[in-house]
């Protein structure tokens, strides 16, 4: 009899509504699964970032609920879910948060201290930070700082990587080294990337784009 392995989804989002003053959003569902990236675009104030936030760890929805890892998110403690985000989840923002005092290397060192994996050196070539990596990050320049602070977050070795506008503050030429560079850890880990962004271009360089237009996210 053959057996039949079920490819189960890394993230898996069942009906999520989230309002403020208004509702952004309602009723979505989304599954991400190994080795596939998605992105999501949108106008301003629909809630991309706040879906990014509730998809990963950082915001509890007003209704519906978020797997991950078979984790549902949203019923664990916090002390849980602090473990499930340094072992399996990786945030990348539009601004780095670097420590300016360290160097580029010491910084992706200290997010691998914290989820016990070791660097592999390669992403500093495929992000064309090698030349740098011992410099100071105050030596560096903005595009320099922005791919370290991504080196970072890949070095924890991250089942799902989160990405907010990751390319925003960065020419074409460095946003495709940054996509390459996450399409192609994705792949090599059996990971899953998720991805908000208001480039077009950057998008569709992903395998799925959703548009998140009146409260529901249709593929575009």
């Amino acid at each position: 009899m053959e057996i039949v392995i079920e490819n189960r989804p890394l993230l898996m989002a069942d009906s999520i509504s989230k309002s403020y003053d208004y509702q952004l959003f309602d009723n979505l569902s989304l599954s991400l699964y190994s080795q596939q990236s998605v992105s999501v675009m949108g106008r301003s104030g629909t809630g991309k970032s706040t879906l990014l936030h509730i998809l990963s760890t950082l915001l509890k929805p007003d209704s519906g609920s978020v797997k991950i890892l078979d984790n549902d998110i949203y019923t664990l403690k916090k002390e849980q879910i602090d473990t499930i985000r340094r072992s399996s989840i990786g945030i990348i923002f539009q601004s780095h948060y670097l420590f300016k005092g360290m160097t580029a290397l010491e910084n992706v060192e200290s997010a691998t201290l914290l989820s016990k994996t070791s660097i592999d050196r390669d992403i500093f070539e495929i992000l064309e930070i090698e030349s740098v990596i011992d410099k100071r990050v105050g030596d560096l320049s903005g595009g320099q700082q922005q791919r370290v602070s991504i080196a970072r977050v890949l070095s924890k070795k991250p089942k799902i990587i989160f990405a907010d506008e990751p390319t925003g503050n960065l020419d074409k030429d460095t946003a495709n080294i940054v996509m390459d560079a996450l399409n192609i850890y994705i792949k090599d880990n059996d990971a899953a990337l998720f991805l908000v962004t208001h480039d077009e271009e950057i998008a569709k360089k992903t395998q799925k784009l959703y548009f998140l237009d009146n409260k529901k996210l249709n593929i575009r």
